[in-house]
């Protein structure tokens, strides 16, 4: 049971989605008494038991419906034969409650100059799992940036095969620059993240748009992205901006 707890914990630390099942209640001759538990990820895969057999199949298979509802389940299983919905023929009856736990989406912060930092420190006030990439090594760090953060001091073109980008990741660009944006865009819109935005002025989105089309990115995947970033608030200062930019991802999240 240790190890499942800490396998939960692992699993909600690092963001991963998981599915906590529990045998709630049982009645007459089961395979696993109440208190039972199992935990289901995305892959399919599992650890601990709700009884196995036909029971623990019909569970993997709704915690994985859970998983993508996001809403949590009780189900009964009758192991009387006799009875038309029959899982099993032990005799008895149990009931499995099945909790996806719910995973902090991902605030993906591409730049860790001043407005990067910025960004950074007020989104620890919220409801995300900060991280931060950029290759600049001694910028990247806990020294630079500090609190609950987690970092890629790394090329932005490399930031997939360390990170999975999906509908739980908000990316905010906070480059120094549209060359950088331009080398390491291709590689990040390869996948479909829920919000991406980049800063800069509408003339440094046109050279970066107008890269990333020459370099064969499909426009489809040109128009996800939000440039300027930000609500307009006429922001000045680096902690300005940064409120205008998480206003936008919170609304995006929200929506």
């Amino acid at each position: 049971m240790k190890q499942l707890y800490e396998r939960l914990y692992e699993a909600t630390k690092s963001g991963q989605p998981v599915c906590l099942c529990v045998v709630i209640e049982t009645k007459g001759a089961v395979p696993r008494h109440a208190g039972s538990k199992m935990l289901v990820y995305p892959n399919g895969l599992t650890f601990g038991s709700v009884g196995g057999g036909q029971v623990e199949n019909e569970t993997v298979n709704a915690a994985l419906r859970a998983l993508k509802s996001g809403h949590p389940e009780i189900i009964r299983y009758t192991l009387n034969a006799q009875e038309k919905n029959a899982v099993g023929i032990c005799g008895g009856d149990v009931t499995v409650y099945i909790e996806p736990q719910s995973v902090r989406p991902v605030l993906l912060i591409l730049g860790a100059g001043h407005v990067g930092r910025s960004v950074t420190k007020f989104a620890q006030l919220l409801d995300f799992r900060v991280v931060v990439a950029d290759e600049r090594t001694e910028l990247c760090t806990s020294d630079q940036i500090p609190g609950e953060v987690e970092f890629l001091p790394i090329p932005m073109k490399d930031i997939p095969s360390q990170l999975q980008i999906d509908e739980q990741v908000y990316i905010v660009g906070v480059t120094q620059g549209s060359d950088v944006d331009v080398v390491g865009l291709p590689a990040i819109l390869e996948h479909t993240p829920a919000y991406i935005g980049l800063i800069g002025s509408l003339k440094r989105w046109g050279t970066t748009k107008n890269a990333l089309l020459d370099q064969g990115v499909p426009k489809e995947k040109i128009d996800l992205i939000k440039s300027p970033i930000g609500i307009d608030i006429e922001a000045e200062t680096p902690d300005e901006i940064a409120i205008s930019i998480l206003a936008e991802v919170i609304q995006a999240r929200n929506n």
